[in-house]
């Protein structure tokens, strides 16, 4: 059995943007199986580019890519302990609180950074992750 913790140190503010804490600065966890998710893009499973200039639907296709990585490892996004966002606009990322955290509601650790570019100019947003699961 995984033992997960989130952890808010008294000492640590916390970081809410429209009602919402938007992740733990610390979790622990006790045995299990690591996953790593490379960075996540916007693009659906032909390979299109999802949302061009729109960031919330954009977060919404790689909230969506990010589940169907996970599922394939026999992970859910529960199991998210660590995620790393890069976006080219953070003020706009941020607009999108509600849109993220219909993915991100289990509050893994988490940095976001604003880029100059991603791998192609119509992508705004790109997410990586660590998930953990029971050992099989």
């Amino acid at each position: 059995m995984i033992r997960r913790k989130n952890l808010f140190p008294e000492t640590l503010s916390k970081r809410v943007v429209g009602g919402h804490v938007l992740y733990s600065p610390v979790v622990t966890v006790v045995a299990g199986k690591l996953i790593f998710v490379s960075g996540l893009l916007a693009r659906n499973q032909a390979g299109d580019i999802v949302g061009k200039g729109d960031m919330g639907a954009q977060i919404r296709q790689v909230g969506q890519n990010l589940k169907a990585a996970l599922a394939e490892a026999g992970a859910t996004l529960a199991d998210l302990v660590r995620t790393q966002t890069f976006t080219t606009d953070i003020d706009e990322f941020f607009k999108h609180v509600g849109v993220r955290m219909e993915y991100f509601g289990a509050l893994p650790t988490s940095t976001t950074v604003e880029v100059r570019r991603l791998s192609h100019p119509d992508f705004l947003v790109e997410i990586e992750a660590i998930a953990v699961t029971e050992i099989e």
